[in-house]
């Protein structure tokens, strides 16, 4: 299985395989009209557009640390699965496999924030209970994030489901605006798509790139007014993208994602033109 690399200086980025849905475009483009996302990103004739789950494998400071952990496998039922667009489920293990490691060699997962298709891959099912996937690493979310995962409201009990919580509640340690997690690398509270929603920002030898997880997920939602229609707080989304978007822009940052079908990561020029990127590539 052939995966997708990049190095930021000293660190090293592999993109795992970790599922694909399609969901509606309308709902992940919010109020932006389809004759304006459409020519930015592809979509079905359902007004569907085809998002990843793909954790990324970073290896920094003697560390394998995980970005996300993938949409699972058997995590659906089959309504969810029709619902959620489910076109494939992860292969996180066998990329894992292809590299030589096993899930008992992940030191360290970092989480911006706990919905289904970001956490559901922390736990598999196994003779008929949830259990821990990564269950030698410490998984770090956000404090808002972690509360409301256990006691979601009305609209987040959707996505927040108890079984992805429970197998895991002993690794988890939580953190308030910004977590270091080792030399330049490190995890901030930006709030927007949730609560308690982070990005996650990686800096070495002069190198920089920035994962806004749900805040930007995807190339096409660049624009800080394009925002999603499931954020919780869009106009904290709006802030975050206008505090970390147009700055990374002008250090020259590479920008990650987890959910775009198209490309791993690109960098943009000041004129908003894409002038680097990293394709999304499969081979086996």
């Amino acid at each position: 299985m052939k995966l997708t690399e990049l190095n930021i200086g000293e660190f090293s980025l592999t993109w795992l395989r970790g599922g694909l849905t399609q969901l509606d475009g309308g709902a992940m483009f919010g109020v932006v009209p389809k004759p304006l996302w459409s020519k930015r990103y592809p979509n079905n004739e359902h007004n569907q557009i085809p998002l990843r789950a793909d954790p990324i494998l970073l290896r920094a400071g003697g560390k394998r640390i995980l970005i996300e952990s993938g949409i699972g496998n058997d995590r659906l039922t089959e309504k969810q699965k029709r619902n959620f667009g489910l076109q494939e489920e992860s292969q996180v293990l066998e990329s894992l496999q292809s590299l030589g490691l096993t899930a008992d060699d992940i030191d360290i997962v970092l989480m911006t924030h706990m919905h289904y298709d970001h956490a559901n891959g922390l736990v598999a099912i196994i003779e008929g209970r949830p259990s821990s996937v990564f269950s030698r690493a410490v998984i770090y979310v956000q404090e808002q994030e972690w509360a409301e995962m256990r006691e979601p409201n009305i609209r987040s009990r959707n996505t927040y489901w108890e079984e992805n919580w429970r197998p895991i509640q002993d690794q988890v340690h939580t953190f308030g605006s910004e977590l270091a997690i080792l030399p330049g690398l490190s995890m901030h509270h930006t709030g927007g798509h949730s609560q308690g929603h982070a990005i996650v920002r990686m800096e070495s030898g002069g190198e920089l790139a920035l994962h806004m997880a749900d805040l930007m997920p995807t190339h096409a939602h660049q624009n800080s007014l394009w925002v999603l229609a499931y954020d919780d707080y869009p106009m904290d989304s709006i802030y975050a993208k206008e505090e970390w978007i147009k700055p990374g822009i002008r250090d020259g940052a590479w920008f990650t994602f987890y959910h775009d079908a198209i490309y791993r990561a690109v960098k943009w020029n000041e004129q908003n033109e894409l002038i680097q990127s990293v394709p999304v590539e499969f081979a086996e």
